[in-house]
């Protein structure tokens, strides 16, 4: 006679096992696969943001006068002497614009342009 018994830590042979796939990357893998993400961010980038926003007709110059900075002259002073709507602020950011001044900041004998009224 033969006895079955079965033990409540049965494993399944290893051939049933399904068997786990990891994916290691070794250091030089890993710095593989974060040049090719960055070049392909780069090139999308390059791509996508080298539309022109140009057209095909030039557009009318803003019309202004040179002015030279006085003693004392502050761009809010010169701003206020021309603001036709009275938005001084605005002014200045156009004078700011036109001459590329980093700050407010003028020195007397500065020749600086300025917007002109068009009334």
């Amino acid at each position: 006679m033969s006895t079955l018994s079965i033990s409540p830590n049965f494993a399944a042979p290893r051939s049933v096992r399904t068997p786990q796939s990891t994916v290691r990357l070794t250091r030089r893998g890993r710095g593989v696969v974060l040049i090719g993400a960055l070049a392909l961010l780069l090139l999308a980038a390059f791509f996508l943001g080298s539309v022109a926003v140009g057209s095909e007709t030039p557009g009318q110059a803003r019309p202004t006068e040179i002015v030279m900075v006085g003693t004392g002259d502050t761009l809010w002073d010169i701003a206020a002497g021309i603001a036709d709507d009275g938005d001084i602020r605005a002014t200045m950011r156009d004078i700011e614009r036109l001459n590329a001044l980093d700050s407010v900041a003028l020195l007397a004998g500065q020749k600086i342009r300025v917007p002109v009224s068009t009334d």
